[in-house]
């Protein structure tokens, strides 16, 4: 197990929820009601430097209840920097950039970075980046990831961009470990419809005993 290995934060989570550009008592509000409703893992964009006071205090609420936060849209190991110290577990990348990946391994921090193209997956992981975010997951499609676990079996993929409850359950079906969500959450209704898909198969009324 490596520093870059995400699983070992992530555990068994299916679902992300991604609260970005929100005022600090709203986004502590949706973490709130996201580990409520078992969505174990928030990501924090922090594309803003008032973004880093939603990520401390959701970070503080997490640490209440044995939940984990991580800070997402990080472009430079400066923010990595400012990403440790807030408290995040976890840093997430819209794209590929070793030394922001090597900057999180430096503060013992797994990096999510973020690939549209076989290419960059295949940089990331002779990097030892094994967990990717694709991005944009909608545009790729779920066919894509099935295309892709030919040649690189030992890839695991959060899929983020257009994905909503709607839609979430065809990329877990094509094998993605985790689908993000972000911009959808506008909709009140979605993060009850994503806490099914947080289940595991097995724990879901729909599915136990078949």
């Amino acid at each position: 197990m490596t520093v870059h290995d995400l699983g070992r934060v992530l555990g068994d989570a299916r679902v992300m929820v991604i609260l970005r550009d929100l005022p600090v008592p709203e986004t502590v509000r949706l973490a709130n009601r996201a580990w409520d409703l078992g969505i174990d893992v928030v990501e924090v964009p922090v594309r803003t430097p008032q973004a880093f006071d939603a990520l401390r205090a959701t970070v503080d609420a997490a640490g209440e209840r044995d939940r984990i936060v991580g800070a997402g849209t990080v472009f430079t190991p400066a923010q990595v920097r400012q990403a440790a110290a807030a408290g995040a577990a976890f840093t997430v990348a819209p794209g590929l950039d070793l030394a922001v990946a090597d900057a999180a391994a430096s503060y013992g921090l797994p990096h999510l970075p973020g690939v549209a193209t076989p290419t960059e997956a295949q940089r990331a992981r002779d990097h030892g980046l094994t967990w990717l975010k694709a991005f944009p997951a909608v545009s790729l499609g779920p066919q894509w990831f099935k295309a892709v676990a030919g040649p690189l079996p030992d890839l695991r993929f959060v899929a983020t961009g257009g994905i909503d409850a709607h839609n979430a359950g065809d990329f877990l079906a094509a094998g993605v470990r985790v689908v993000a969500v972000g911009s959808a959450l506008s909709d009140p209704t979605q993060l009850d419809l994503l806490a099914d898909l947080a289940r595991p198969p097995a724990a879901r009324p729909d599915t136990a005993g078949t």
